[in-house]
Order: C-alpha cells, then structure tokens, then sequence
C-alpha cells in the first residue's frame, strides 16, 4: 500500500471497536521505545464497548484503509487526540495521508497533541514543534511524551 493508493475516508463511531484494535497493536505490536509493562500500563486491552464510542463522539474520526490500517482524530479545539497506524503499514505514508486530510478541514490557529516517543518524529516532519516533554503515570508506570503544536496562519 502507498500513499497514491491509500483510501482515507472519513470515520464513525460504527467503527470504533476496529479502532480500538488498530490502537492496541499499533502501541502493542512492532519495535517501541517503551517497555512491555509500559505499554501494558498504557493500553492493557483494546478499547471497546460504549466508553471507547462516548470518548471517540465528540471527535471527527479519519480512517485509512478498509479494513483500517489506521486513524486520527480531531476533538475541539484543534486537539489531534488519537493517531495510530498499524505497525505492518508504518512508513508506507499512512499517517502523512492522514494527518494532510485532518489538516485541511481543521479550523483555528493551532493544532496541537500529546505525541508519545513513537509518533513524535512522524508529528515533527509534518511541522509539530515540541512544547515541552512531561512524564504521566499510569499505574505504577511512568510514560514519557511530549505536548507538540503546529501553528497555522
């Protein structure tokens, strides 16, 4: 799959337990800076059921693939929540694609998101400068992250 032939379309909460499969293995799946028990602490299972469709609701939902390969969202305020791409389809253009149609309908003077070690090279190609790097637990496990924004004029 490249990113000529790649199919984003925009998604539903229909969809949202296919989505919580591609978070869970997209975090759980394929080489990670992080450890086994902080990935676990992260996302123990996939999320699923009617939290996960509530959470994903107020959000516009993009979806690469059928079935998805990954996807993004938009909640208000320009905050791009959720950005996850299977890790067979990573660095074949999926979240480029993605995040290029997010982009284009978003609204407002900044984008803005908490990039975790995996994705914030992929944030910062696309123009995400780093805010500043925190530390958030999860359980008894510390995850590192960065806050990153992209301004637009």
């Amino acid at each position: 799959m490249g990113f000529d032939d790649l199919d984003v379309r925009q998604g539903c909460v229909k969809q949202a337990d296919a989505l919580g499969r591609v978070m869970w293995a997209a975090i759980h799946e394929g080489p990670s800076l992080y450890s086994t028990a902080q990935r676990t602490a992260w996302c123990p299972h996939a999320p699923q059921g009617q939290q996960w469709q509530e959470r994903l609701a107020g959000q516009r939902i993009w979806i690469a693939g059928a079935p998805p390969v990954g996807f993004v969202t938009l909640a208000d305020g320009g905050y791009v929540d959720f950005a996850y791409v299977l890790p067979k389809a990573q660095g074949q253009g999926v979240f480029r694609a993605l995040m290029l149609v997010l982009e284009a309908v978003a609204s407002g003077p900044r984008l803005w998101t908490h990039a975790s070690l995996m994705a914030q090279p992929a944030f910062a190609a696309l123009g995400y400068d780093i805010v500043h790097h925190e530390e958030i637990a999860r359980g008894d496990q510390t995850l590192h992250r960065a806050l990153m924004e992209k301004m637009r004029t």
